[in-house]
């Protein structure tokens, strides 16, 4: 519904006179204006506007959105629409698209014709069906479609494969079958289809090479030990059983489960032996293979732990950690190095924080075992980084002033530092915090993390932190790129580290850091890394995520040794 009459609204006129690229619209006030006089025209009026996001209860996208000819981001999140004009379609530059949270019944085929589409959520909706042509987005990264009323994926996705699709979240529909087309995907990292309806997996899952995480929770499933497995969350142990005992056990060759328990049971003796000497022969031929070097101590679990809170599901429910030490911070501007490589993370890999957000803190400084939390803004306090300790309600309202004060001296729309963030909190009531065992805030995502346990030149054992709203995988990968970065930047610390002097390090230490410091740890004679795991758990003391486990961090990062 576009207004037909009134005044302007001020946020369309200030986007026009402060030639604006960015544009979020939310809260009771607009809904108030769009339920009395619909949309103003002029919103679609705005050729320099890149990010529009709208959130007014809209039951109605007018057909003038096609005017946005230089959009490259559009978030439609928790509004009433039932249906997408055609004419969403013309938007050539769009990247990113969220209708979640709406009430649709179908989507245009014209979305086929968003060829720079990257990612796609139609999360929380009521589609039966998804049209034909998605495969024509060649770029489509992310594919979102949980919580509909799908009977299959779209098949065009799986018969003219998607080349760049790394994440795919089906959960909670009616899907009743997966094809062996699945295995077309070559850039497959996730896939969650839990909460289905789905009795068998195709055993031509495992020849998806790049597939690391995956969900098949929630479906009866007719065999049983694949169930249990599935239930288990083992990724590498369901993907080496479709590989290897997938055609001769359960569907593969028309076995039946119950066939299949008899004969495991029946030949498990004879079989054990052997079965245990080929994987730690095949372990081992996997491990010589990597750059990356892994030492296996159960017995000597990481201290430090993180205990998820319900609250956060709705807000930022995904989370993976570590720790990492050995990476010397001290030597000329290698703290400085670290933090500009964090923040182009930040910008690449993160999409500027909207795909995930890294904190990093001193470990020496963190008090566990940790809470991650969603709390109320009004009751939420943190001391952020170089600030002093403030409500988080109120350093948000700070930060943006602070942000219309940057945009009137520089006469654009484009801010910097925290300010860009501000909009990835807009319509949240609670935001998502992680809280230390003395209940002080510590990390406050995807915004800063607390002046507390902020790292120095003196860290040398650092606690890694990577959130989202995206999916796991997303903080896997994110998680993977920050320590092989870290590694790379540690290398050339210590190739360079012989120009220094140790009375300049020392003064350093002094300045930064009023106590006694261990010269033994700092004056490292090897640029390599240990990387420990953390372990993350549900409030029931379940086990959710672990960093890393056996299919992360397997990359090409010299220098590093993984604690397992």
């Amino acid at each position: 519904m576009v207004m037909s009459g009134g005044a302007a609204w001020p946020e369309v006129r200030l986007a026009v006179s402060e030639r604006r690229r960015e544009l979020v619209l939310r809260g009771p006030e607009l809904e108030a204006r769009v339920r009395a006089g619909g949309v103003d025209p002029g919103l679609f009026e705005l050729p320099l506007l890149q990010h529009l996001e709208l959130g007014a209860a809209l039951s109605e996208l007018p057909e003038a959105v096609c005017g946005l000819q230089g959009l490259r981001s559009l978030v439609l999140r928790g509004n009433r629409l039932k249906e997408l004009p055609e004419q969403l379609g013309l938007l050539s530059e769009l990247r990113s698209l969220d209708v979640s949270g709406n009430r649709l019944q179908c989507v245009p085929a014209s979305l086929g014709l968003l060829t720079q589409l990257r990612g796609l959520n139609l999360s929380g909706n009521l589609l039966q069906e998804l049209p034909r042509g998605l495969s024509r987005c060649s770029g489509l990264t992310h594919l979102e479609l949980s919580h509909n009323r799908l009977q299959e994926l779209p098949g065009d996705i799986l018969e003219k494969p998607l080349p760049l699709l790394t994440s795919l979240t089906a959960a909670g529909n009616c899907i009743h079958s997966l094809g062996p087309g699945i295995s077309r995907l070559p850039a497959l990292r996730t896939l969650d289809l839990s909460d289905n309806k789905l009795t068998e997996i195709p055993y031509e899952l495992a020849d998806c090479p790049k597939l690391k995480e995956i969900n098949f929770k929630g479906n009866c499933l007719t065999d049983k030990r694949l169930e249990k497995m599935v239930n288990g969350c083992q990724t590498k142990s369901i993907l080496d059983y479709l590989k290897s005992g997938g055609r001769g056990k359960g569907k593969g060759k028309g076995e039946s489960a119950e066939k299949t328990e008899n004969r495991d049971k029946s030949s498990r003796k004879k079989k054990k032996p052997l079965k245990k000497d080929d994987e730690e022969s095949d372990e081992m031929e996997e491990l010589n293979k990597l750059v990356v070097r892994v030492l296996h101590v159960s017995e000597n679990p990481s201290t430090v732990f993180v205990k998820v809170t319900p609250n956060v599901k709705e807000v930022r429910p995904y989370i993976v950690c570590c720790i990492v030490e050995g990476m010397n911070l001290r030597a000329g501007n290698a703290l400085k190095r670290f933090l500009v490589a964090q923040t182009k993370l930040h910008d690449d890999d993160c999409q500027k924080r909207t795909l995930a957000t890294i904190a990093t803190h001193d470990l020496h400084l963190v008090k566990g075992p940790l809470l991650y939390d969603a709390r109320p803004s009004q009751s939420l306090k943190i001391t952020p980084l170089g600030r002093k300790e403030i409500k988080a309600a109120d350093l948000v309202r700070r930060l943006q002033m602070e942000a219309d004060e940057q945009r009137k001296q520089k006469k654009r729309q484009n801010v910097s530092g925290l300010h860009k963030y501000l909009q990835l909190l807009n319509g949240k009531e609670n935001f998502p915090c992680l809280v230390d065992a003395e209940d002080h805030v510590i990390s406050f995502p995807p915004i800063t993390n607390s002046d507390k346990t902020k790292i120095r030149k003196t860290t040398s054992q650092l606690f890694l932190e990577v959130t989202s709203s995206t999916n796991l995988q997303t903080c896997k990968n994110v998680m993977d790129r920050l320590i092989v970065r870290m590694a790379e930047l540690n290398k050339f610390t210590f190739e360079n580290k012989e120009q220094e002097s140790v009375s300049d390090d020392e003064t350093e230490v002094t300045e930064d850091q009023a106590e006694t410091v261990d010269l033994t740890v700092i004056k490292m004679t090897s640029p390599e890394l240990i990387v420990r795991q953390v372990r993350v758990v549900d409030a029931e003391g379940n086990l959710k995520v672990v960093y890393p486990a056996k299919t992360d961090l397997n990359v090409d990062a010299h220098d590093v040794t993984v604690i397992r």
